[in-house]
């Protein structure tokens, strides 16, 4: 085998490793970590589906062969959530026509036991270097740095924008209201090579029929009454940069017909100008609508969903991350805070509770309006149910019981603590003034195994 010295670049990039066989699963995880690799371990399909539930790695290494679950049906499962999560395949030799098979199915690549431990390393910095996530550092990139998430599916869609951002392709960003879509469209632009140059957003929805053509393309003087002078437009004003049309659903059809011929020719002409004039934009468009339906219907262009649909990503709502919503009540409400002159600090336990517990129907922005009205109301640093309660009643917000929300609440803060702890059961009891045995029954209770939360670099976890 190729002996590979420590490389500084790989000490933070973490390697999920699964096999049935617990010699190999041994040999392969002592010599990753002599190539300075953060190494987790997992007997089976089952349990590596797991380990990545409590900490995403940054690529799997699985063998093909395993009993239960073997790795081509784990690697299914696993792009069914993480689309973006490279894996590559170790197979015996005889097993070739399957390895093939699923490097067509998106696999990352494949190896033949026996290895040789310098090309699997290679195969590795190859894939976590085509995934975009090369591991040097666990803090958010610059050009996402308004988008604060722990959440593991969030931060899986990240990386996917993160790798369509390179590109010139258009991206359509579908999700429902306040979810995010413009915010995140500016961390796309951020990221692509036109960082330096406009971002430009639009609602579509917002601008009366009759002015929207001359937002859009610019007017020269005298075109209609009030023109009284020439006025570019948003696709000059985005020149060489993003222009992001949101809710793109609420475009009335004539106008459909000439932003597709603008994308088409790549030049616009304003209203009224005898000449058109070439433009140089990124387009990013974004609806809460289904477009299906209204293509279906006739209310929306095929030639121009396709247009605009080079790249689709699904934002995910505030209910599909629920793990950031203590997160984020957190950040609003110092920011809030701090704007009103307030000296509130956080929320009391109950109250948090129930921030979990409710539906978002409005996502991000709904949680902002209520952490705004929880801030402009309370009398006391910590902010109570009481006020919680009362805002999501205001905006219109069922909420679960108090019981189901104590629940909810409960398991999140068990999955908190076993994060923060590292998976120390000890420790993780300190911390919430409970023996071991209390907290042992807690954990059986809401179904955490505190393994599954083991450091990835510490030996203890490895099986």
């Amino acid at each position: 085998m190729t002996q590979t010295p420590t490389a500084p670049e790989t000490a933070n990039t973490r390697v999920l490793l699964v096999d049935d066989d617990p010699d190999l699963l041994r040999l392969l995880s002592i010599r990753l970590k002599a190539s300075g690799f953060a190494i987790r371990c997992a007997d089976s399909g089952p349990a590596a589906l797991a380990a990545i539930a409590a900490q995403r790695p940054d690529i799997i290494v699985t063998d093909l062969r395993m009993a239960g679950m073997d790795g081509l049906a784990l690697f299914d499962a696993v792009r069914q959530q993480h689309l973006s999560l490279p894996v590559i395949v170790l197979t015996a030799h005889g097993n070739i026509p399957e390895a093939i098979e699923a490097t067509q199915r998106g696999v990352s690549g494949y190896l033949t036991k026996p290895y040789d431990a310098g090309e699997l390393i290679a195969q590795i910095r190859r894939a976590i270097g085509r995934s975009g996530d090369a591991g040097e550092s666990r803090k958010p990139a610059a050009w996402r740095s308004e988008i604060l998430t722990r959440s593991t599916l969030m931060e899986d869609f990240l990386r996917q924008a993160e790798l369509v951002a390179a590109s010139e392709v258009s991206i359509f960003i579908s999700g429902p209201s306040g979810a995010g879509k413009e915010l995140l469209a500016r961390a796309i632009h951020q990221a692509s090579p036109r960082a330096g140059k406009p971002f430009v957003a639009i609602n579509c929805g917002a601008i009366p029929e009759h002015l929207l053509e001359s937002e859009l393309f610019g007017h020269v003087k005298g075109a209609f009454t009030g023109a009284h002078r020439d006025h570019d437009g948003l696709f000059q004003s985005a020149r060489g940069g993003t222009l992001f049309l949101d809710e793109i659903g609420d475009m009335p059809t004539p106008l459909q017909v000439k932003l597709l011929r603008v994308l088409e020719e790549r030049e616009v002409r304003p209203v009224g100008a005898t000449r058109s004039l070439p433009i140089d934009v990124r387009i990013l468009s974004a609806t809460h609508r289904d477009l299906h339906v209204a293509r279906s219907e006739g209310r929306f262009r095929d030639d121009l969903y396709y247009r605009l649909n080079v790249v689709s990503l699904a934002l995910p709502s505030l209910a599909e991350r629920r793990e950031d919503i203590p997160l984020l009540a957190q950040h609003f409400l110092l920011r809030l805070a701090a704007r009103y002159k307030r000296a509130v600090t956080t929320y009391s336990p109950e109250a948090m509770a129930l921030l979990l517990a409710a539906p978002w129907p409005g996502n991000v922005r709904q949680l902002l309006n209520v952490v705004e009205q929880t801030v402009a109301l309370s009398t006391t640093p910590v902010i109570p149910a009481a006020l919680v309660q009362r805002a999501l009643q205001d905006e219109g917000g069922a909420i679960e019981s108090f019981e189901e929300a104590r629940q909810r609440f409960e398991r999140d803060y068990l999955v908190r603590l076993l994060r923060l702890t590292d998976g120390k059961v000890a420790q993780a009891a300190r911390l919430a003034r409970r023996n071991r045995t209390e907290f042992y029954r807690l954990l059986a209770r809401h179904h955490l195994e505190a393994s599954a939360f083991k450091d990835a670099t510490d030996p203890a976890g490895q099986a």
